[in-house]
């Protein structure tokens, strides 16, 4: 089999509220959808979805990243995954999420040939994953009851974000407390937003009303400030924008520097890379979480869903993404249900049929 041809294609999908964090506004998922096709026939969709906020690129450029590697991708075999990989780290430096969207799509292209969905390829541990719902940053009170709603539609885990003062923050996570009860499970995430000393004092006044874990408290390169949060906090302590490969994976683990780590598809280049990343922190003892990008669409949610559910050490997720979407560019793959179990297509591939 070998790759013909790569076609791209914009997407941008209005979510149905804006979604507020620490380091601004999102209001629109906007990613870039990509068909590789083959001589037999077989084609592959794949998605990179830029987050500005988080990994600096911009659809834009996205999209000319996936045009730069069709041309080195041509006559390849699409099912040769590692030949891909390093065709795609020879071609670019960096680029993540052009490479994410090639990388899914070869994967989705290596499931139809197999004639197994892609979660069994990967690892076949469960076809289904539970994942935890985000409340964006707001007001006290709007914060609580989007929190409840979520816990009555039957979601045991709210995930929150935090990160602009220490007065807001705890009384954000006092009424969500309230609100929920004492058995849902509450995880929030700092987006950077603080120093080392602060964080322990905040996260200290944060944990009186039971939180699970914190994440990306400190600013990204901090890794001393992330490894001496961890450290010392009672709480767990995530990663996320601290790490955005297996190269950063490794920093982390040596140094014990986190509880847990956050993966994403679009930081990382894809499945592939996203394989290194959990097999490092498995070999030293550190779950993962699954985690997504704001301006996803079902493309990459199925993709991560179905690595997320493939493999033991991924005990976590955060893949909410099409919960927000006003409506999805494409079919097949995870829906925009909102519930916490997803369960992953049996079809072979990640189960997408095109763009609607």
């Amino acid at each position: 089999m070998k790759i013909t041809g790569i076609k791209v294609k914009t997407v941008k999908v209005p979510l149905k509220e804006p979604f507020h964090i620490s380091l601004g506004t999102i209001t629109h998922a906007i990613s870039a959808v990509v068909k590789v096709e083959t001589d037999e026939g077989l084609c592959g969709y794949g998605e990179g979805a830029p987050g500005v906020l988080i990994t600096g690129e911009n659809l834009e450029g996205t999209v000319e990243s996936i045009k730069h590697f069709e041309q080195s991708l041509l006559g390849t075999d699409p099912t040769d995954i590692e030949k891909v990989y390093w065709i795609l780290d020879r071609a670019a430096a960096h680029a993540p999420c052009g490479k994410t969207a090639i990388d899914i799509a070869c994967y989705d292209i290596l499931g139809k040939k197999a004639g197994l969905p892609v979660y069994k390829l990967l690892g076949g541990y469960s076809n289904t994953i539970e994942t935890d719902i985000t409340v964006g940053i707001n007001g006290p009170e709007i914060m609580a009851e989007k929190a409840a709603a979520h816990v009555r539609n039957g979601f045991d885990t709210i995930k929150t974000k935090v990160g602009t003062g220490l007065k807001e923050d705890v009384a954000r996570i006092k009424a969500i407390r309230e609100a929920v009860g004492p058995d849902v499970k509450i995880r929030i995430d700092a987006n950077q937003a603080w120093s080392a000393k602060e964080a322990l004092q905040i996260i200290e006044r944060l944990n009186e009303y039971d939180i699970e874990l914190v994440e990306q408290p400190v600013k990204a390169a901090d890794f001393e400030g992330l490894e001496y949060v961890t450290k010392n906090s009672k709480v767990l302590i995530m990663s996320d924008e601290s790490c955005f490969n297996a190269k950063d994976a490794l920093r982390l683990a040596k140094r014990r520097a986190i509880d847990v780590l956050n993966i994403k598809l679009m930081k990382c280049g894809g499945i592939r890379e996203a394989l290194k990343i959990n097999a490092i922190c498995e070999t030293a003892g550190i779950e993962c979480m699954l985690g997504c990008m704001a301006e996803e669409t079902n493309i990459g949610i199925t993709a991560a869903a179905s690595l997320g559910a493939a493999v033991r050490n991924i005990t976590r997720a955060d893949l909410d993404a099409t919960f927000s979407l006003s409506n999805l560019p494409f079919e097949g793959g995870i829906g925009t249900e909102c519930t916490k179990t997803l369960v992953l297509p049996e079809e072979p591939g990640f189960g997408f049929i095109g763009l609607k």
